[in-house]
């Protein structure tokens, strides 16, 4: 359904029926709302929460900002390599704004915000910026920002600065294979026929590669975030695969450094994915700590 949060038309699923503890799920970056599995989110149900997802800004069935023209990444990255302020068509501070307004929207007033990568990032901000709404904070497989932490692998660097080898559905889908495989969990491979069939599932709703770098341009631009997280205030969970090609566990580490009191807890065998197996190990931490976090509200 959708729906309008913070000024914007913004996809939204919502399952689990009023009444019950609401978690908010965020994903990463060009990530759509069906990239959270449907067996995580009936696992939650089944936990007893209610589960909101949403299309972030720029991607997915949400509104799109192509009226603020293609990013220039290489420019951009260049800036930010020089100290400059990255130059991002919006922040995201605004993406958080955004999530804030679908529960604004739902009339749910408090929620446990659960971000993977990008998504991890947004929901720092919202747990920074509306301590009151968030009764816990989950930030999975995403980074503090800081300066200095260590990047992607060099072969995924080069997989993300590589163009597809045609525009081609079939191509577009046998690129994005590669690079998910590159950044897979090494103990739980995926088969790829599943893979693929998610992938056509995910281009078929929506195909939008230019909402994808003007987020990525506002991950860039996201300078300063590392210095806010020592103001979170809400019980925090911070999980990250021990074998994360992408984001670098150091980075997980660093966000739970920096948030008092926050547990990490790295998953072993975990890439930058969610298969099965993982999604598991993920529930089996998240589950117990949201449960004792209402508890506490």
């Amino acid at each position: 359904m959708k729906l309008k949060a913070n000024g914007l038309d913004i996809e939204v699923d919502d399952t689990g029926g009023e009444g019950r503890p609401v978690v908010l799920l965020i994903m990463g970056l060009g990530m759509q709302l069906i990239a959270w599995p449907d067996s995580f989110v009936q696992a939650l149900v089944d936990a007893g929460f209610r589960v909101v997802r949403h299309d972030n800004r720029d991607i997915g069935l949400s509104q799109g900002f192509d009226h603020a023209g293609n990013a220039n990444l290489v420019w951009q990255t260049i800036r930010q390599r020089l100290g400059l302020q990255v130059q991002s068509a919006y922040t995201l501070k605004d993406m958080a704004k955004d999530s804030l307004g679908v529960l604004d929207a739902l009339g749910i007033e408090r929620a446990h915000i659960v971000g993977a990568s990008m998504g991890g990032m947004i929901a720092q901000h919202i747990a920074a910026l509306a301590p009151s709404r968030t009764t816990s904070l989950v930030s999975i497989m995403s980074s503090s920002g800081a300066r200095g932490l260590p990047g992607p692998r060099r072969e995924v660097g080069a997989m993300l600065l590589r163009r597809p080898a045609g525009g081609s559905e079939a191509a577009l889908i046998a690129h994005s294979l590669r690079f998910i495989k590159l950044i897979g969990s090494p103990a739980y491979p995926q088969d790829d026929a599943d893979i693929t069939e998610r992938l056509t599932r995910s281009m078929r709703r929506a195909y939008r590669p230019a909402g994808l770098m003007r987020q990525m341009v506002a991950i860039g631009a996201d300078a300063g975030r590392e210095k806010v997280l020592p103001s979170i205030t809400s019980p925090t969970l911070v999980l990250h695969g021990d074998a994360d090609a992408l984001v670098p566990t150091a980075c997980g580490e660093d966000t739970a450094r920096r948030i008092p009191g926050a547990k990490f807890v790295a998953i072993p065998g975990m890439g930058h994915d969610l298969p099965p197996q993982a999604q598991q190990l993920l529930l089996d931490q998240m589950i117990p700590f949201m449960q004792a976090a209402e508890v506490r509200t």
